[in-house]
């Protein structure tokens, strides 16, 4: 049987502010990307949403970004390599901490948002992600974009890495995600979503926005936390894959 990860950003809650289904999304997939407090989440939701992960068997990821919590950290932001990686450092020793009091093993790190995109495209930036992870760990994954600058960074260096791909999100002919500032650049229709899941999967191929076929590689399917059709999304992600012969499980 073919296997595939389903993961999902999640602890996106803030304070007073609840963000995102995690209590119905956590049992669904196979890992998830915690958010270390910068972007979004904050110490008690962390902890939270490490305790959740361990009581489903969910795979725990670190999901850092910038320090822009009013902008959910989609914000492209000027910053040196140096500080990405002193700003991934500070928040996956953030999130370890609460897995080692979980007693639960940190699987991954996975950038947010504009750190991801631009880290995505910029081979000093994505050079900086991956050696702030292997200072930390040199056997821990990232998760990154597929086809992007973050995977050949990692490679270069031997650090493990996983291949991510978006349900919810459309796709330029470079590979790169649409900027959100576009009105196309979400997926919302599910028959549509599942489609394009499938062919990812089984053909490693995706119709980008300007109609051409580009290649891609699944080890990793991504739903957003935050889009109001995440719960949705999740639950007929994993039908279709069940039904087409293909396990879910952490990459």
């Amino acid at each position: 049987m073919a296997y595939v990860d389903l993961n999902a950003d999640l602890g996106e809650s803030f304070g007073a502010y609840k963000i995102g289904a995690d209590e119905e999304i956590i049992p669904l997939v196979s890992s998830v990307n915690i958010a270390c407090g910068w972007h979004a989440g904050d110490p008690l939701v962390m902890g939270r949403s490490v305790k959740l992960a361990k009581e489903y068997g969910v795979s725990v990821g670190a999901h850092p970004g910038y320090p822009d919590l009013m902008g959910f950290g989609r914000r492209n932001m000027k910053v040196s390599p140096a500080e990405v990686k002193a700003y991934i450092q500070y928040q996956v020793g953030a999130l370890s901490a609460f897995c080692k009091a979980a007693g639960v093993k940190l699987h991954h790190v996975k950038p947010h948002g504009a750190m991801y995109n631009m880290a995505g495209a910029d081979y000093k930036l994505a050079r900086a992600v991956a050696e702030a992870v292997a200072e930390i760990d040199d056997s821990l994954p990232l998760l990154a974009l597929s086809g992007s600058e973050m995977v050949r960074a990692a490679n270069e260096i031997g650090l493990p890495c996983a291949s991510e791909v978006f349900a919810d999100r459309n796709y330029e002919e470079d590979g790169s995600l649409r900027a959100r500032s576009f009105p196309d650049s979400m997926i919302t229709d599910e028959d549509e979503c599942i489609r394009r899941i499938l062919r990812m999967v089984n053909e490693g191929k995706i119709t980008a926005v300007t109609g051409k076929d580009i290649d891609i590689r699944a080890d990793s399917i991504c739903v957003h936390g935050d889009n109001p059709k995440a719960l949705a999304f999740v639950k007929r992600i994993r039908d279709a894959l069940g039904n087409d012969g293909i396990g879910i499980r952490p990459f």
